[in-house]
């Protein structure tokens, strides 16, 4: 048996149909429109007909798409705008005021801060002075005396205070 090379060449696998009939001519009444996707090319920039104006419209909007305004191309810095400082907590009387002043909790921290030796910064000192300074004024107005109500909080402590009444005992009533 002889020996047959291979080769790329394929042969036709099936005969035409009917392909000695001639192809039926198209009918160009018969075409369908063909669909179109999206806009015609072009139409933002093409040129814009201003000057075609009937009686009818006064004006005609030019059709291109997009804004008119013209952009800046230097950055301008922007101007410092401050935020408005919150008003002041109106109070009633001095006894509320001062009850506010007392439960502070930032005047409180900055107190802790100040007993335990450690420095702070310059507002914040400014900040104590103020309140403490208001603290006193409204001391002052309600008729309320520190170093007495100091005074009596100590002794108070020693009444309290079973070691302290322990020394203060004297034996010989006990005799």
């Amino acid at each position: 048996m002889a020996r047959i090379k291979k080769s790329r060449k394929v042969g036709r696998i099936g005969v035409p149909k009917e392909s000695w009939a001639p192809r039926k001519p198209k009918d160009p009444n018969n075409t369908k429109p063909k669909k179109h996707k999206g806009n015609p090319s072009g139409s933002r920039h093409s040129a814009v007909e201003l000057n075609k104006q009937t009686p009818q419209q006064p004006k005609q909007n030019d059709p291109r798409v997009g804004s008119k305004k013209p952009i800046p191309l230097i950055a301008e810095p922007k101007e410092f705008i401050s935020k408005p400082k919150p008003s002041k907590p109106k109070y009633f009387s001095p006894a509320q005021e001062l009850a506010e002043l007392e439960n502070n909790d930032r005047l409180n921290d900055l107190l802790d801060q100040m007993d335990s030796g450690a420095t702070l910064r310059a507002e914040d000192k400014s900040y104590v002075e103020k309140k403490l300074a208001r603290h006193r004024e409204l001391c002052e107005l309600l008729g309320i005396n520190l170093e007495s109500e100091a005074n009596l909080g100590q002794e108070e402590s020693n009444e309290d205070d079973p070691f302290a009444r322990f020394e203060s005992i004297n034996i010989d009533e006990y005799k």
